[in-house]
């Protein structure tokens, strides 16, 4: 057997039991390789349950920059019986597998072709502590300090990164790094070490961060002006609010008297959340909700209202894997198509597709501004991949001097120069009307704020001609739209070709990814992120200058796809589905596998959405 080696290229994963404090010395080892200047991406994969079910946390290293899956395991650690068949299935040939010796190994699992290595770490712990939490927790400690010593690892890093992991809880600094220790000592002392697979020291990290999208959220309504939060927890955004709280405690209190400058209100569901954004916005503040697919549906209603009353709001959703309850812990990119006609009636809304908690911070902050410079909802969509793990981002950066754009916003002194107030009168012909906050003037100003027809002066009607042209306006201001929202990037191939990729959100490292994979073996396709719909005539100026557009999605039905067809006219000839669904994050082979089954010459054997192979299957490992 041919051992696989490689020097700071690899994937590692770690199979744990949910709720045994894994999670956290799993961050510590990738955070270790952060500190040792290795570009790292790491995926915590855990179950909705509190405790007891599989969980698995798989690292990519990539002295390259390779920060999406990759597909395949070079290293499996597995400490749960329950998942070793499966676990020990997902190694590459020639890969290690590495497991709890204490007992031994299922010879029905054992593969000839997989470097099988054993460690005590049962034994080791029933023998060191007493405590049976002790001896779950530390387990977890010893296989880190054993990696250390397979991997080659700087181990003075990891102990330093135990001091500040542990700041002003010194008592824990020892009895941790004793059990590092433990491990080390044991795999130099019992084991050929270092392995084939092994780590040195690297300058590919630079200034960057690691940095979930959540808090770079919490951050960006922050910097972005946001003083009312209303919300429902849901996961897997309840930490976007958890954050702001955080910084809001810091930031959001008035030097002077100590009084909060912020409110926040967890409501009884996520309709009335929606409510309370819409009533703060309608009086003047910056107000934002968080919330994942079931969340955005009970909104959709109230987001239908600010759409047509052109009331400025934010709503952050951060995908799961739906329908209904669905898988709650698990990414997808699957409310794409729910939130772009959000509500009943011919209703579209401004979405914004972040890829980095850089993205994250920076649209987080924008949406306040687009909400009131457009005067209607703006959904960032984010999902639980980048909103929950750990990511390498660029640094975040703020303009001190920058000023919040209110939009259109009349004060006392503008409306008394107007003979008539209209709330709803297209004055410059974009599309976007003039407004004012409650108060502003003592008998000027004022209007009836309706979910209901209306004309240019906000009075109730139910003439077809008043509605049809509000509803002709409303499409005005979605052209204008198309100037204010983030602009689509361009990655185009140095060798000329009427093929190309698109892509947005979480799916841009991965697709960059296997591009390298199909030029290298002579397929060179261009390439567009999509940042935001509405669609720019930069997009659809990309999509007609190619024969064969792959769109590349993580949800079963194409939605971003679809949404392209609907508003472009396309026929489906033009766009091909790549498409990953089963609640992992996209990988690189299998975004290759599956525009190798549609490329001319290469298979001519339809896709099938059934026959897509998911995230994390031995079929993806081999292709």
């Amino acid at each position: 057997m041919k051992s696989l080696e490689a020097v700071n290229e690899f994937v590692i994963k770690f199979a744990n039991v949910n709720g045994t404090g894994s999670a956290s010395a799993n961050n510590l080892f990738a955070k270790a390789l952060f500190r040792m200047g290795l570009p790292v991406s790491p995926k915590n994969i855990f179950p909705s349950n509190i405790q007891g079910l599989p969980t698995w946390y798989e690292v990519r290293v990539s002295e390259k920059g390779y920060l999406g899956r990759r597909g395949g395991v070079d290293i499996m650690l597995s400490v749960n019986p329950q998942s070793m068949p499966q676990d020990i299935k997902e190694v590459e040939p020639g890969g290690y597998f590495i497991y709890d010796n204490t007992k031994p190994l299922d010879l029905r699992l054992i593969r000839n072709d997989v470097n099988i290595i054993g460690l005590p770490l049962t034994r080791i712990c029933n023998e060191q502590y007493k405590d049976p939490r002790q001896r779950q927790l530390f387990k977890n400690v010893i296989y880190v300090g054993a990696l250390a010593a397979l991997l080659d690892m700087d181990f003075a890093v990891i102990t330093e990164l135990v001091g500040d992991q542990f700041k002003g809880k010194e008592k824990l600094v020892l009895p941790n790094i004793h059990a590092l220790e433990l491990g080390h000592q044991y795999v130099k002392a019992n084991l050929e070490c270092p392995i084939g697979i092994r780590v040195r020291k690297s300058d590919q990290v630079g200034d960057k961060i690691l940095l979930d999208g959540n808090t770079a959220l919490g951050l960006g309504a922050i910097y972005g002006g946001a003083t009312v939060a209303a919300w429902y927890p849901i996961t897997p955004s309840t930490s976007v609010v958890d954050a702001y709280e955080r910084y809001a405690k810091r930031l959001r209190i008035d030097p002077g008297t100590g009084k909060k400058n912020y409110a926040i209100l967890q409501a009884e569901d996520e309709l009335a959340a929606m409510g309370m954004v819409i009533g703060a916005s309608w009086n003047g503040a910056r107000a934002f909700t968080a919330t994942s697919g079931p969340g955005l549906s009970l909104m959709s209603e109230f987001l239908g209202l600010a759409y047509f009353a052109e009331i400025p709001t934010v709503l952050y959703d951060v995908q799961r894997a739906g329908p209904s309850t669905g898988m709650p812990t698990r990414t997808q990119q699957s409310d794409v198509l729910s939130a772009a006609y959000a509500s009943h009636g011919d209703t579209k809304q401004v979405l914004l597709f972040p890829a980095t908690p850089r993205e994250c911070f920076d649209f987080g902050a924008l949406s306040f501004d687009l909400a009131e410079r457009l005067q209607t909802p703006i959904i960032l969509m984010t999902d639980l991949d980048l909103g929950m793990n750990d990511n390498m981002s660029e640094p975040l950066e703020w303009d001190d001097e920058r000023k919040y754009d209110r939009g259109k916003v009349l004060g006392a002194e503008d409306l008394d120069k107007l003979e008539r107030f209209g709330r709803y009168l297209d004055v410059d012909g974009d599309g976007i009307c003039y407004r004012t906050y409650p108060g502003t003037h003592p008998d000027k100003g004022a209007f009836f704020t309706r979910g209901t027809s209306r004309d240019e002066y906000a009075i109730y009607t139910e003439r077809g001609e008043e509605y049809e042209k509000n509803m002709h306006r409303l499409m005005a201001k979605w052209e204008t739209i198309k100037q204010h929202v983030p602009a689509p990037e361009t990655v185009r191939c140095e060798q000329a070709t009427d093929a190309a990729v698109l892509y947005y959100g979480t799916s841009e490292e991965s697709s960059r990814e296997a591009l390298d994979y199909l030029a290298e073996e002579g397929i060179h396709l261009n390439a567009m992120r999509v940042r935001a719909f509405p669609f720019s005539d930069e997009v659809e100026a990309f999509l007609h200058e190619h024969e064969r557009v792959f769109v590349i999605e993580q949800n079963r039905d194409a939605q971003l796809r679809t949404l392209l067809m609907a508003e472009f006219e396309l026929g489906p000839d033009k766009l091909k589905s790549v498409l990953c669904f089963d609640g992992t994050p996209i990988s690189a082979r299998n975004i290759r596998k599956q525009i190798l089954m549609q490329m001319p010459g290469h298979n001519v054997t339809p896709l099938r959405r059934e026959r897509i192979v998911g995230g994390t299957g031995q079929g993806e490992n081999r292709a």
